[in-house]
């Protein structure tokens, strides 16, 4: 099985290789075609020179002799091409012998096509006052005759073409290790990091930093999901730890309570049995507790959902509570926005209780002497509703945690009476009526609870 880079390095210079040698071939195409294009219209200028040459001779000496135009025989043994001159009636006047430059070509299209060439001539009119006074025969061995300057151009232009074929291929090789690098290495660190945190190692964390945009976002969430898969494992043991340590208080009392009486320690009497029955009952409402959290998880609870107005539900909760606050000496307070709709829909049984939850929580953890309020108002879309005490407070580290099952920070909430699934109830509740809950908290000052409801609309 091959590592990230290593895969991409090799797709990359294969793709590089690939566009690289297509790319020198469309270039070689085009300048050979170019170039042959070139070579072309240069032979062309030069029979139409040759042509105007002897022109000017038969302009001069109004006559072909022997010796016309014999002067540019060496040019044509130089240049590899073959002249022969004809008169009126095609008879040859001088003519150069091909065998004489066929060795010289031969070896030059060798080199230059591989291929020995066939040779071919063209007749060309010469005229004086539009009047044909002879002709020239123009051979040379094709495809193309190239000079020695001409194959010297076109084989530097090939060597330049495969010179930048080799260092194109260098670079893509370079290139692609160093984009490689950049992809591989965070996908490699994040890769690691998740087969340490499958494997338990909650701290592993991934530091590799990234200037691609989306492989950063992927460090920055397995990292996240590190430290949330922490605090679930550390939740999950205190979960553990809080379960075990509410069954088995009721039952240790229950057994020592039990086993005294047995031995005659502790009378039997009806003040040590109605002892021993409050127990038992408040382990049973742990277990209810347990029972309906369990509901509200599954999905199962049924809500009966009609519109309520939820300014006179929470003012039939608070008047329940008034000798609690009157026994605790807690001042409350309920401050509702004048002119507002506060219609909702909901089940009122269900958000009573969330109230219930709330206020108990406000009460037990407000001192005497404390405050409670409630605000209401509302906006055109959200009915608010803010429950606030100036109590103990909840610490910074433990805001996240409060809504899970069980959870109770500080010794202070330890120890105080309840079964720690309120305010999870609650959230479920809430969430179930597509309704949110935020807190607002600040340790030995108070705690907020501010609940955010959908308004009812005619048209919903």
């Amino acid at each position: 099985m091959q590592s990230i880079r290593k895969k991409l390095s090799i797709i990359i210079i294969f793709c590089s290789v690939i566009a690289v040698i297509l790319l020198a071939f469309l270039v070689n195409l085009t300048v050979n075609r170019t170039f042959n294009n070139y070579v072309i219209d240069t032979q062309n200028q030069r029979n139409s020179r040759i042509v105007d040459y002897f022109q000017q001779i038969y302009k001069k000496d109004k006559k072909w002799t022997i010796n016309s135009g014999k002067e540019i025989m060496h040019e044509a043994y130089m240049s590899n091409y073959c002249l022969t001159l004809l008169d009126t009636n095609k008879n040859v006047i001088w003519g150069m012998n091909p065998d004489d430059i066929k060795e010289n070509s031969h070896m030059m299209m060798q080199r230059v096509y591989n291929n020995p060439g066939v040779y071919k001539s063209k007749l060309f009119e010469i005229k004086y006052n539009k009047k044909i006074v002879g002709y020239v025969l123009i051979g040379q061995y094709f495809p193309i005759l190239l000079t020695q300057q001409d194959i010297n151009f076109k084989t530097a232009i090939n060597r330049s073409i495969l010179i930048s074929i080799v260092i194109a291929i260098v670079i893509a090789v370079i290139i692609s290790i160093i984009i490689s690098k950049q992809f591989s290495d965070p996908i490699k660190s994040v890769s690691n990091t998740s087969v340490r945190l499958s494997n338990g190692d909650y701290d592993s964390k991934s530091s590799i930093k990234s200037n691609i945009k989306e492989l950063d976002n992927l460090t920055r969430s397995i990292n996240i999901l590190g430290k949330k898969l922490k605090e679930q494992d550390q939740i999950r043991k205190r979960l553990v730890s809080d379960i075990s340590h509410e069954i088995r208080t009721p039952l240790n009392i229950l057994q020592n309570n039990l086993e005294a009486m047995i031995d005659g320690i502790f009378p039997v009497n009806g003040e040590r049995l109605n002892y021993l029955n409050d127990e038992v009952i408040r382990f049973g409402k742990l277990l209810n507790n347990l029972n309906v959290l369990k509901q509200f998880e599954d999905e199962k609870l049924n809500l009966n959902m009609k519109k309520l107005f939820l300014d006179k539900l929470v003012l039939s909760v608070s008047n329940k509570f008034s000798i609690d606050f009157k026994n605790k000496n807690i001042k409350f307070d309920l401050n509702i926005e004048e002119g507002k709709n506060f219609e909702i829909m909901g089940d009122e049984d269900k958000l009573k209780q969330v109230f219930i939850n709330l206020l108990t929580n406000s009460i037990k953890f407000t001192e005497p002497g404390g405050a409670v309020c409630i605000y209401l108002n509302a906006d055109k879309n959200r009915v608010i509703v803010k429950v606030k005490d100036n109590g103990i407070g909840i610490k910074k580290e433990d805001l996240p945690y409060i809504f899970e099952r069980l959870y109770r920070g500080d010794r202070s909430r330890h120890e105080t009476e309840g079964s720690g699934i309120g305010l999870t109830i609650v959230k479920k509740i809430l969430a179930l009526h597509s309704a949110v809950i935020d807190v607002e908290s600040v340790y030995g000052m108070g705690t907020s609870f501010i609940l955010y409801f959908n308004r009812y609309k005619e048209n919903m």
